[in-house]
């Protein structure tokens, strides 16, 4: 009797434990919705901004990954068959393979095959010209990403600010009683745009450096090449 008495009670602790853990649970859950719209008009703005900044982020970081991945591709008998080919005095065909690859360095040199005849100077400065053009193209929307990721933890640091100012507005009207509950809420929905701004920032910064680091590449490679074919010019033909 007193073991049937005492199963009850366990079973009636652990049902209560159950109940009570499963309500703690639905608190402290809380949606990407609720961050978003608990801040009010100001917040949701802010966060629907940062939204927006990520996914222009994320979108230029794939998409200048793929590009420049492409343009650092090279044939490793390009030069050679273009140094074979001034030699030989086929310079149609050298314009051809020039117009076969679609790689910077390809543009580069078939700038400089169209001047062939001309000063070495002009080349130089023809060949150094497209470089110019070929590196913008590869840098394009980087300064946009860089922007992001400056202004993306000020965006959130700005929700911050708006939120704690309603915070201590709605202290202000309640004069001497504060709603602690009501605080809290606050605090963690100012908290939240920070947070959100920092991610998208940290991540925008990060792809920023890696694009950059990849078109210095390109760049060294570039320099190299239109050095290679200069000497190819100063060579005599065999």
């Amino acid at each position: 009797m007193m073991n049937n008495i005492l199963l009850q009670i366990n079973v009636a602790a652990d049902t209560t434990s159950a109940v009570v853990q499963e309500a703690v649970s639905e608190e402290k859950t809380l949606s990407i919705w609720e961050l978003v719209s608990s801040g009010g008009i100001g917040g949701a703005i802010i966060m629907i901004t940062l939204l927006i900044l990520s996914i222009l982020a994320v979108y230029i970081i794939i998409e200048r990954y793929l590009a420049i991945k492409n343009a650092s591709k090279e044939d490793a008998n390009f030069m050679n068959q273009i140094k074979d080919f001034i030699h030989e005095g086929k310079m149609d065909a050298a314009k051809t393979l020039c117009k076969s690859n679609a790689s910077p360095i390809a543009k580069m040199i078939e700038k400089g095959i169209s001047r062939i005849g001309k000063p070495l100077s002009d080349i130089g400065t023809a060949v150094e010209n497209t470089g110019k053009l070929e590196l913008n193209k590869l840098e394009k929307n980087l300064s946009t990403l860089a922007t992001i990721s400056g202004a993306a933890p000020m965006i959130g640091f700005l929700g911050t600010v708006i939120g704690m100012i309603l915070v201590f507005h709605e202290m202000a009207k309640g004069g001497g009683g504060v709603d602690l509950n009501t605080l809290s809420e606050g605090i963690f929905t100012a908290m939240t745009t920070t947070v959100a701004g920092l991610i998208v920032g940290i991540v925008a910064y990060i792809g920023y450096n890696t694009l950059v680091a990849k078109v210095e590449k390109i760049v060294f490679i570039m320099e190299a090449r239109t050095t290679e074919f200069l000497d190819i010019l100063h060579e005599p033909a065999n």
